[in-house]
């Protein structure tokens, strides 16, 4: 079983045995006996190869397909990405990492990786799609992400913009999703006249982590489909 730890901000120390999904390309230096593959499917969680066909599908369908790689071996290795900060979540069984796939660094196989569609009701740059990983089994599991520039995690209730928002935990089956706050959808926010905050994301479940990065992504037309 392998340990996740942040090294010096800017890298993931990751030390044990066993084997493990990354970001394709992240290694920068290892200590000890590893082995890379490229996975050209995806996890398929059980389901074989069917399962990670319809997984890869997904994935390319909502635009939240990454390439992996498995990293199989034993000692010290360390992941890293153009100077992003690293931070590790720390997953309790049954527990829940909904995530955007750019920003996903490195997890355990024992997670369970899919695409899910939120209830949010928002169309923003990414759509309606998200990455959540969740832990099924009986241990703790870790889960490495990485930020353009310093991370702020947040513990709910708060509320954040969806162009800065990365990671945020939950529990079973999505609970825990943001809901969306509007600044009175008008036609400024077609045009691109509004103050550039015409929503938010709030979190509201107690001792809920959500971790932002001070970088927004680009967007695009914001519209509300509820």
């Amino acid at each position: 079983m392998f340990e996740f730890n942040v090294e010096e901000e800017l890298s993931c120390k990751i030390e044990g045995s066993g084997k493990f999904c990354a970001k394709k390309g992240a290694m920068i230096a290892f200590k000890g006996d590893f082995k890379f593959d490229k996975m050209l499917l995806g996890p398929d969680n059980g389901g074989g190869v069917v399962g990670s066909l319809l997984g890869l599908a997904k994935r390319k369908l909502t635009g939240e397909n990454i390439q992996l790689m498995t990293v199989e071996g034993s000692g010290i290795i360390y992941l890293a990405q153009n100077a992003y900060h690293v931070s590790v979540f720390e997953l309790e069984p049954g527990d829940c990492l909904s995530v955007e796939s750019e920003n996903l660094l490195a997890f355990p196989m024992d997670l369970k990786y899919e695409v899910r569609f939120l209830g949010s009701g928002v169309l923003s740059q990414k759509g309606l799609a998200t990455t959540l990983l969740s832990n099924m089994s009986d241990l703790p599991q870790q889960v490495a992400v990485i930020t353009d520039g310093n991370p702020l995690m947040l513990s709910a209730p708060c509320v954040v913009d969806p162009d800065a928002l990365v990671a945020w935990t939950s529990g079973p089956n999505g609970g825990g999703d943001p809901s969306v706050t509007t600044n009175n959808f008008s036609w400024k926010i077609v045009i691109g006249q509004t103050s550039g905050e015409s929503y938010q994301f709030q979190f509201h479940q107690p001792d809920q982590m959500v971790l932002v990065q001070p970088s927004e992504r680009l967007s695009g037309l914001k519209i509300s489909v509820d």
